[in-house]
């Protein structure tokens, strides 16, 4: 460790630290320990080292030693050979030059070892020339599409179905099944996402005063929302807003819960008492759609889908409402999760149109005026 203009730099001081194998541990070490300073998440620090070390591993050369050429190769393989998509490319580049940003600051003095170690400075290899842009908000892919009513109905029905085919056949599973309906129900019924649904907890719900028909499950407040960078989780509170949703969560809280937890703490436990891994819930989802033969196109996060278009299109809610009930900061991306239908389209402009003549009609032409 040297310090230089009050400033404390991290340098590879170990004796083997002057082997290039030495000196790339040393950095992405550094680095993560400025990243946890920064207070990022252990999952997204994880996620970028395993980027940098995959690069690392496919060009075969060390950070110093990175070239223009090693990013094209390494990203034209990455589209065409492992076909990732075009977010999870940007995401892997914005990770690399992260990386680079860090090696190259002259703070840490990174790049005058390497230069002095192995004749090489270290050099930002990300530019805006090599980078893939961001152009769009929405930037899932064009298969992605929600549930129709009727799809939705057959996969809930083939979820409580599932149930009893468990039972009558005598194997084990039948309360990890009812408990799987139930998790596919609650996201639907309150637009969660997976990792929402996955750790609720009794706690979250409580009781709505000017919703009194829900009785204890009239708000779902949801602590483990979508994470911003170097942030906590975002938490939200979502309104009850279907009839059934509450006897469907208390039934299971009532009858099934108790067999995986004699005092549950959270809704939808294993049977060893830890949080369903999503995994569990996208294996099953699939069996399902699978079995009904839907088109393509579903996935766990389509309920949440299905369910802001469903209570604009179905049931009339307003915009506003829909974002908030969904946690969405801006309005533009609530409007990418909505599909409606050209019924509703034709409804929307009879409605205006209707506004419009009724304005006309009922109005005093300017020249009238005295």
């Amino acid at each position: 460790m040297s310090v230089a203009s009050g400033q404390v730099t991290h340098l590879p001081l170990r004796p083997e630290a002057t082997s290039p194998d030495a000196v790339f541990t040393d950095m992405v070490d550094s680095w993560r320990r400025q990243q946890h300073s920064r207070n990022f998440r252990h999952e997204t620090i994880s996620g970028r080292e395993r980027t940098i070390c995959r690069f690392a591993d496919f060009t075969g050369h060390f950070p110093w030693e990175w070239t223009f050429a090693d990013v094209e190769d390494y990203f034209a393989y990455t589209r065409s050979v492992s076909n990732l998509s075009q977010a999870t490319v940007r995401a892997y580049q914005t990770n690399l030059k992260l990386f680079c940003d860090f090696l190259t600051d002259p703070a840490y003095d990174w790049s005058e070892v390497c230069g002095r170690s192995f004749g090489r400075p270290v050099t930002q290899i990300i530019t805006d020339f090599n980078r893939a842009t961001h152009t769009q908000q929405n930037e899932q892919r064009a298969t992605k599409r929600l549930f129709s009513r009727r799809e939705l109905q057959d996969f809930f029905d083939l979820a409580d179905v599932e149930v009893e085919r468990v039972i009558n056949s005598g194997r084990k599973g039948a309360i990890a099944a009812y408990r799987d309906a139930i998790a596919f129900k609650t996201a639907y019924a309150w637009g969660l996402r997976a990792n929402e649904v996955t750790h609720l907890q009794l706690v979250d719900f409580s009781r709505n005063p000017h919703s009194p028909q829900f009785g204890d499950f009239g708000v779902l407040h949801v602590r483990y929302g979508k994470v911003q960078k170097g942030y906590a989780p975002k938490r939200r509170s979502v309104l009850t807003v279907f009839e059934w949703s509450p006897e469907a969560v208390h039934r299971w809280i009532r009858t099934g819960l108790p067999h995986l937890a004699a005092q549950p703490t959270d809704l939808f436990p294993t049977s060893q008492g830890l949080v369903v891994p999503k995994s569990n819930l996208r294996r099953r989802f699939r069996a399902y759609v699978n079995e009904l033969g839907f088109p393509a196109g579903l996935d766990m996060h389509s309920l949440r889908r299905s369910y802001v278009t469903h209570l604009f299109e179905f049931y009339g809610f307003e915009h506003t409402f829909v974002q908030q009930q969904v946690g969405h900061l801006h309005a533009s991306t609530t409007s990418i999760y909505t599909a409606v239908s050209s019924d509703y389209q034709t409804r929307a402009l009879n409605r205006v149109l209707e506004r419009t003549i009724n304005a006309t009609t009922n109005s005093t032409p300017w020249e009238e005026k005295s």
